[in-house]
């Protein structure tokens, strides 16, 4: 299955992405841009994006990457994330955009996982308006915890 099959599971997968009608606009190995579209229902206090459905595009970004990469790996290690910061800068209105980067290769992630390790790598999020005023930033560790195999 490639990049693009196993990113179409996420809403399935995921029910939360369905939940609140994320939309995938741009999926590569190392780069996903998502869509929240503008929906009343998830609004805050003063009318924008609530602070739970930012974050949540945010990871669901990274998530995309993390599923894309290594979701042909799941019989061998479990996708984790392990941390994650969010920095909420401007007020965000209407629509919202998630930019997500992984700057590790997954070639690279895989090598460190069959040569034994637990990798851990993070991945970047940019949050901005529609004209791309950046309104959050966030930042997640993910892994690859190896599956427990019984013993022989």
């Amino acid at each position: 299955m490639d990049f693009h099959d196993l990113v179409s599971q996420m809403p399935k997968a995921v029910p939360m992405v369905g939940t609140l009608n994320i939309e995938f606009l741009e999926l590569a190995p190392q780069r996903v841009v998502l869509r929240l579209p503008d929906q009343p229902a998830y609004h805050n206090h003063i009318g924008g994006p609530h602070a739970g459905a930012m974050f949540t595009l945010a990871e669901t970004a990274t998530g995309a990457i993390v599923l894309g990469n290594f979701g042909s790996q799941l019989h061998r290690a479990t996708p984790l994330a392990v941390e994650s910061t969010i920095r909420y800068r401007k007020i965000a209105m209407g629509p919202l955009y998630a930019e997500a980067l992984m700057d590790q290769t997954p070639e690279s992630i895989m090598a460190r996982l069959d040569a034994g390790e637990r990798p851990e790598w993070r991945i970047e999020v940019s949050l901005a308006t529609e004209d791309w005023t950046v309104t959050g930033e966030a930042s997640f560790l993910w892994t690859l915890k190896p599956t427990k195999r019984p013993p022989a």
